[in-house]
């Protein structure tokens, strides 16, 4: 014998031990083996396990735990029993202060690897840009404001309602999230029992018959009111007095409605609204201001860390009460709102046409007279306004605003959006985002046009999962 080691090829099926390096963008661990790098769903960092390959490709594969050799450190005890098999919570299994350095190192790690920016380490070494200490949560559960559930039948007849298991439409039957309000659990209970009771079937997808598609809930944690919205495959839910009649009897009920859905489609919620009792909306508060919410509302659903994350955008626009600011992709106004508090103007643009009816009333209910919602594509509107000019007297603080604040989707920016704020040549941008990859790559290119990045704040808006909301302030250079 030559005494040389002999490669091993990994290939599906094979099982092997392995130690959990890294932890990836959602939450999954990370370990190496034959130099070949394996993501394991649901393993956590200094975890070893022995797992087992489920795909392979060249230079990388996928595999799941068989069983845990040696826990991690960082690993707890989760509270729900359903946590592995529901896509809703990748890493409910990790300590909590882990998850939050975890969120920081993937805000840190997206700058540097897609934003070609230096950063500083998480001790201060090094050069570069600070990101700061994530904003976490002191009780980092129920803290949803909204919950959807879809509805459906077991292989023995049942009605079901719980949450989709991951990367799937198979219902897990669980009516207690950790992560919704408490009084989820009651309300399904109630609609559940209903169904039951008056023989209302549940929707089925590969039919497309049956009635009950989902039950949405919202839950304003100020006002403690309460919506529960059916969302149906028809215009009428038989015997829903006797379904309101139990409503009712929660305190805090205010909104009891269907929304139609007749669609072959995933979409959860059709554009019809359908009142059985009380009002269309509910109230809630972020901060002093208050806003109505209709099912078919945009609003953030971490009210408490929501607070937060507009106190930074706010902070970070540096209003004195002398400034004009353009608000893009302005939902139903909730930064613009925010920022009329302390701007001379305020400008809100959003592409849905309900969410600026949404936000014009949001605005006329808190008395803010400062500010003036646009209905288009940010990246649309915008350059029609520096285009063509406007003939108004405020022409010249529309064009040339002191402050642009933007809240794009996960896609990011607009090319032509980022373009034109470029031109607009604003003091600052404050930039709100929900994914930090498209979020570096939206910075490095401010940064080549002149701006550069000031502070970048994380906040932890969706504790549990792998996901993490981030403020960033930048500043033009050339002023």
């Amino acid at each position: 014998m030559s005494g040389k080691r002999k490669d091993i090829r990994l290939q599906k099926d094979m099982e092997l031990e392995l130690t959990i390096e890294d932890m990836g963008v959602d939450g999954e661990g990370i370990g190496k083996a034959e130099g070949v790098t394996l993501f394991v769903k649901d393993a956590v960092l200094g975890d070893v396990v022995r797992v087992k390959i489920m795909k392979m490709k060249k230079n990388y594969g996928y595999a799941r735990i068989m069983e845990i050799l040696d826990p991690s450190p960082y690993r707890v005890e989760p509270k729900c029993t359903y946590h592995r098999q529901c896509g809703g919570c990748q890493i409910q299994a990790v300590d909590y202060a882990q998850q939050l350095r975890f969120k920081e190192n993937k805000v840190r790690n997206n700058l540097k690897r897609i934003g070609g920016f230096a950063v500083k380490e998480a001790d201060g070494s090094g050069e570069g840009i600070t990101v700061n200490p994530v904003i976490g949560m002191d009780e980092p559960y129920f803290y949803r404001n909204k919950a959807q559930f879809p509805i459906g039948t077991d292989k023995n007849g049942n009605i079901v309602t719980g949450f989709y298991a991951s990367r799937s439409h198979n219902i897990i039957p669980n009516r207690k999230c950790y992560l919704g309000a408490e009084i989820n659990e009651k309300i399904l209970d109630i609609v559940i029992s209903f169904m039951k009771e008056y023989h209302i079937p549940a929707y089925d997808e590969t039919t497309g018959k049956g009635l009950v598609r989902h039950v949405l809930i919202r839950f304003g944690f100020t006002t403690k009111e309460i919506m529960v919205c059916l969302v149906v495959n028809g215009r009428k839910l038989p015997h829903a007095e006797k379904l309101v009649e139990r409503l009712t009897e929660l305190e805090g009920m205010t909104s009891i409605t269907l929304n139609v859905n007749e669609k072959n489609t995933n979409v959860i919620l059709g554009e019809e609204i359908i009142s059985l009792w009380g009002q269309d909306y509910i109230t809630d508060y972020i901060g002093g201001i208050k806003y109505q919410i209709s099912p078919l509302s945009f609003y953030q659903v971490n009210p408490v860390q929501t607070e937060k994350l507009y106190g930074t955008a706010l902070e970070y626009a540096g209003l004195t009460g002398k400034e004009t600011v353009w608000d893009l992709y302005c939902g139903i106004g909730t930064i613009s709102l925010f920022l009329a508090q302390k701007a001379k103007q305020v400008y809100g643009v959003e592409i849905v046409p309900p969410a600026i009816e949404d936000a014009k009333n949001n605005a006329k209910i808190n008395g803010i007279e400062n500010v003036e919602f646009f209905v288009g594509k940010a990246e649309e509107v915008l350059p029609e306004f520096y285009e063509k000019g406007m003939t108004e007297k405020n022409r010249e603080d529309m064009l040339h605003p002191d402050v642009i604040v933007v809240d794009p989707p996960r896609k990011g920016c607009d090319e032509k959006c980022l373009e034109t704020i470029v031109k607009m040549k604003p003091e600052r941008v404050v930039y709100v985002s929900c994914d930090s990859a498209t979020l570096a790559r939206d910075l490095k290119y401010l940064c080549e046009q002149g701006y550069e990045v000031k502070k970048v704040q994380p906040v932890d808006m969706f504790p549990h999962t792998g996901h993490v909301e981030t403020v960033v302030l930048m500043s033009r250079k050339d002023k």
